[in-house]
């Protein structure tokens, strides 16, 4: 996939669980009171769906019972809330789960099950090791990407070992029935996030994944809102400058294509390309929806370890972004992970 610049050089990325650590950042706090129990949990080699089982042992529940906001990569270490249903005035019984890799850091009570998208965002603290950069190069690469973000592709992970994820997803719209509902579903966002992808790539070839163009579908910044602009005046260049919005790209399925002219044009171009993935969305059922093309990290800072040869980066995301997509503009990185 290309880059928004040149490549600062190479390196490698969760070498160990503790160089990706992750902590979830919650639309709200728990109230203190309530049938609720949240649970502010520490976790490294599980993921997400594993733990909510783990916790539904030890309380004695059901797993549908247990809530969370996001899912958390396996391969790093992650702290985000759960939900229990637990009676007033019953502990949460510590004793019962039993594993080195789950640690239940806090908890606090609260009136509602918590639920998959109440998240804001996440906060990142990635120690990219084996660094082989120029120095000079790097800082500038640093700089522009605090100053003006980084093309906002799906990560690696959203497809699969290999890409399988696609793969099944082609293998449905051919006429395989998949009767579990979570997997179709991450099979139909793969194939979703490979087309959005290709739109992108097109829009950093063209030069115009950070421009706004005559026709663009322009998304508000935090926000699945989007409006049409046929001309591209100052106010519009100012709050791009801003943040304040994005161009977009489709998330594709059935529906009217919202932008026009050259935009619309290169997305129906990359659509017809892949159209066993464009028409087997339409034909599932999925409505056409937006994604921005930009993200923006926030609050980053970093430093280099030039002794132990190490990145020490940090910086918050919206809900939905990848952490490797900052990675992958500004080095060729290694995933020590994928072994």
């Amino acid at each position: 996939m290309p880059r928004s610049g040149a490549s600062a050089g190479h390196g490698v990325i969760r070498a160990q669980r503790t160089d990706f650590i992750v902590e979830e950042l919650p639309v709200q706090e728990p109230s203190g009171e309530g049938e609720h129990l949240w649970l502010w949990v520490e976790k490294q080699g599980e993921n997400t769906e594993a733990v909510a089982r783990r916790l539904a042992r030890a309380a004695g529940v059901k797993p549908l019972a247990v809530g969370y906001a996001g899912r958390k990569d396996r391969h790093a270490l992650t702290r985000q809330w759960f939900s229990v249903p637990l009676p007033r005035g019953q502990a949460w019984p510590a004793g019962r789960l039993a594993s080195e890799n789950i640690r239940v850091l806090r908890t606090v009570r609260h009136t509602r099950k918590l639920r998959v998208g109440a998240l804001r965002g996440n906060r990142f603290v990635l120690r990219i090791t084996e660094l082989e950069a120029d120095p000079v190069l790097l800082e500038r690469r640093l700089q522009a990407v605090r100053e003006q973000g980084v093309p906002n592709y799906f990560g690696e992970q959203r497809f699969g070992r290999s890409g399988g994820n696609v793969d099944a997803a082609l293998r449905l719209f051919a006429g395989h029935v998949e009767r579990d509902r979570k997997r179709r579903g991450l099979y139909l966002s793969a194939a979703r996030s490979a087309l959005f992808n290709g739109i992108l790539a097109e829009r950093i070839r063209a030069g115009t994944w950070n421009v706004l163009c005559p026709g663009e579908a322009v998304m508000l910044d935090g926000s699945n809102s989007f409006f049409v602009a046929d001309e591209i005046d100052d106010v519009l260049q100012r709050r791009l400058r801003e943040g304040d919005i994005h161009p977009s790209g489709a998330l594709w399925g059935s529906g009217e294509l919202p932008p026009r002219a050259a935009v619309s044009a290169l997305e129906l171009a990359v659509a017809g390309q892949a159209a066993a993935l464009s028409t087997g969305l339409m034909a599932a059922g999925l409505k056409h929806e937006r994604r921005p093309l930009r993200l923006l990290p926030k609050d980053m800072v970093w430093r280099v370890d030039e002794g132990a040869r190490a990145l020490i980066l940090e910086f918050t995301l919206p809900a939905g972004a990848f952490a490797t997509a900052v990675l992958h503009d500004l080095l060729h990185y290694r995933d020590g992970a994928q072994r």
